[in-house]
């Protein structure tokens, strides 16, 4: 029973199993017909939608075409209405201008420059469409009218604010790059700010629109002409303010000094002038007591060193003044002035300046040689300052000139060839003139005093001290032809005078120095023999010789004869002791007739015969008239030197009398004459003092 229970019990769950999955397939059988049922009104109603959308498509696309037509439409309109507003406004231009155009730029640049710009499109928009337009002739008549405005403002403006610079401040400019240091650069502004502006407005508006490069040489005509002027300036600041003393100061500066706390005191003044008397001065005191007030063809007048001073002076200044002067005018040219235009606007308008200042430069060479053929050799002395300042400010003038004309370069090139050129001529031929200065009696000093060829030699020589490059390089011409005879090393060599080294510089001028010396010795023995006395002779001799020893002693000169002759000073003080002992002899008719022999013995208590008497009078006698016939003579002879003077006086009284001293001694008790007074007139004291008046006019 109990299997039939169990079958029951799964019979009865598989029945209700099966009904729950009938239950469930008829749930999804009604759930799938009601989804078919969505579907189909859904699928009804996009149908439907779609339907819609077709006839609102073929509705609204014709309504949109229309409308994109007449928006096309009404922009062409717009566009056709803007194009003629614009044509019809370039024919109311030359109305709208012509006012403005006529009353020209001045005071309302930018307004005339657009005034200007709006024309130039009138005259474009006709050239292109309507050529045959009169309107066109009337904006071309305006353009025109106002290009010429603009350039007669360019002009203007140039001209009225154009002025030369200030002397002072020129002297400024030139000091400020050693003698003044300061926090900012010194520059110099040649226009107002606002008129620059202008200026550089109308420039560029004149090259790219107005086609036109004639303002150009406007510009550069008018500020050739202040550069010019500024230049002249100087010249004349310095002809009206230089002192007696050569110097000049910038009133400017001493003015800025005080109210620029930034700047300090000056070094030096800015340029210490006086070249030709400087050597004068240090031989002073030599040429005070020569006792001549002659002129001598090797050193110049005090009138004419004045002058020459003057011109060394302003030329030197006027150099410098031109190269800062170009300067600042190139920096104002570079603003005004198109790049490529900028050379050769440049070249022409220092021209003027330039070309003034090399003539200037050639007429103080043609001077110089001109002085040079009359043997006034001193003139080649306004040479070397400015030969030496061309040369230290050539690299400053080469850079300035950089990019202007070949022939416009060359200019300073060939001044200072030229000045080489006349210089080594009158080097060379002033040295021949020393060796062949004639031996005039008239021409020599009658107290044997010291030369006039002698200290103007000197005083040349002295000259050379300050400017030793200078003289180098204008000797250095003479080496290859072996005037000096100097052994030439060829490391030392080069193709010019710059390539020889210091050394061989400091050879060459020793050389040459040497070789003047030499040939003044040689000619002031010759002269010596024009003196009949001997003694004279020997004192012109020494005064030369010891002038000539002293003064290179007081200078570098004896350094630069030392270079090619050993001890030179020895030499000198040889030939100074040979002609002291040349004077000296001359005084033994004073000193033989107490020292020769044969004199007579004298025993006390024995009487004197008649010749020993006489002997004894004739030696006081001979003594007598020696003593007085030298010192009456030898009073007019001059010794300059005090030193040397001193020495000889005390030389003749040690020589004279001590030979005298022992003569009195030995005859003042001796009665060998009744008339003691005539034949021992003076006393060894009074022999003494007579000694020491020797060369001296005033005793």
């Amino acid at each position: 029973m109990i299997p039939s229970e169990d079958a029951a019990v799964r019979k009865r769950d598989i029945e209700d199993r099966l009904r729950q999955e009938q239950e469930t397939l008829s749930f999804i059988r009604e759930s799938l017909e009601k989804s078919d049922q969505l579907t189909k009104n859904m699928v009804s109603i996009l149908s439907s939608f779609e339907s819609r959308l077709m006839q609102l498509e073929n509705s609204i696309i014709p309504v949109h075409k229309q409308t994109e037509n007449l928006q096309r439409l009404q922009d062409n309109v717009d566009k056709t209405l803007s194009c003629l507003d614009h044509v019809i406004s370039y024919y109311h231009v030359a109305k709208d201008t012509e006012k403005i155009i006529k009353e020209g730029p001045a005071g309302r640049l930018e307004e005339y420059l657009s005034c200007m710009a709006k024309i130039q499109k009138a005259v474009e928009y006709f050239q292109d469409n309507n050529p045959d337009s009169p309107e066109l002739n009337r904006v071309k008549f305006l353009f025109e009218k106002g290009k010429e405005s603009l350039e007669s403002e360019f002009r203007n403006l140039l001209t009225r604010n154009s002025k030369p610079v200030p002397s002072v401040v020129i002297l400024d400019l030139i000091a400020g790059d050693d003698d003044i240091e300061t926090t900012d650069e010194m520059t110099l502004e040649h226009l107002p700010e606002n008129i620059l502006q202008d200026l550089i407005c109308i420039s560029g508006w004149l090259v790219e629109y107005g086609r036109n490069l004639d303002f150009m040489n406007v510009y550069y005509q008018i500020r050739s002409n202040q550069l010019d002027r500024s230049i002249r300036g100087l010249k004349e600041h310095f002809r009206k303010n230089s002192s007696s003393s050569g110097i000049l100061y910038s009133p400017a500066m001493q003015n800025k000094r005080k109210d620029t706390p930034s700047k300090k005191a000056i070094k030096r003044p800015v340029f210490i002038p006086g070249t030709i008397r400087k050597a004068q001065n240090l031989l002073k005191p030599y040429s005070q007591l020569d006792g001549k007030k002659g002129v001598s063809n090797l050193a110049p007048t005090e009138g004419k060193e004045d002058i020459m001073d003057s011109e060394i002076d302003s030329y030197i200044h006027c150099i410098s003044a031109f190269v800062k002067l170009v300067q600042s005018e190139y920096q104002l040219l570079t603003d005004i002035i198109p790049e490529h235009h900028q050379k050769r606007t440049f070249d022409s308008l220092i021209q003027e300046a330039l070309d003034s200042l090399m003539v200037e430069g050639e007429n103080i060479v043609s001077t110089a040689r001109r002085a040079i053929m009359r043997h006034d050799y001193s003139a080649v002395l306004t040479i070397f300052p400015i030969l030496k300042h061309l040369k230290l400010m050539k690299q400053e003038f080469d850079q300035v000139l950089q990019g202007t004309a070949a022939s416009t370069k060359n200019k300073l090139p060939v001044l200072i060839t030229s000045m080489e050129t006349t210089g080594a001529k009158a080097l060379e031929e002033f040295a021949d003139s020393i060796k062949n200065d004639p031996d005039k009696e008239y021409n020599m000093p009658k107290d044997g005093t010291v030369h006039e060829l002698t200290s103007n030699a000197i005083l040349f020589l002295q000259q050379l001290l300050d400017f030793q490059e200078t003289a180098s390089a204008m000797l250095a011409s003479q080496v290859l032809g072996d005037t000096y005879h100097i052994p030439l090393d060829p490391r030392e060599i080069g193709t010019s005078s710059s390539s020889y080294n210091s050394e061989f510089n400091r050879r060459l001028l020793s050389n040459y120095i040497c070789k003047i010396l030499g040939n003044l010795q040689l000619n002031l023995h010759s002269k010596a023999k024009v003196y009949e006395d001997a003694a004279l002779g020997a004192v012109f001799l020494l005064n030369n010789f010891n002038y000539i020893l002293k003064s290179l002693e007081k200078s570098e000169l004896i350094q630069l004869v030392a270079v090619s002759q050993k001890h030179p000073d020895k030499a000198y003080r040889s030939h100074i002791e040979e002609q002291l002992q040349t004077y000296q002899r001359s005084w033994l008719k004073v000193t033989t007739p107490l020292t020769e022999g044969n004199l007579p013995a004298f025993q006390p208590g024995t009487k004197l015969k008649d010749k020993e008497r006489q002997a004894i009078k004739d030696r006081f006698k001979a003594f007598n008239d020696g003593l007085e016939e030298l010192c009456k003579i030898q009073k007019s002879w001059a010794i300059p030197d005090k030193e040397q003077r001193d020495t000889i006086r005390r030389a003749q009284k040690d020589n004279v009398t001590v030979a005298y001293r022992v003569f009195w001694q030995r005859y003042s008790n001796v009665p060998f004459t009744k008339n003691v007074e005539k034949y021992m007139k003076y006393k060894v004291e009074q022999v003494e003092e007579m000694i020491e008046k020797l060369f001296d006019t005033s005793a």
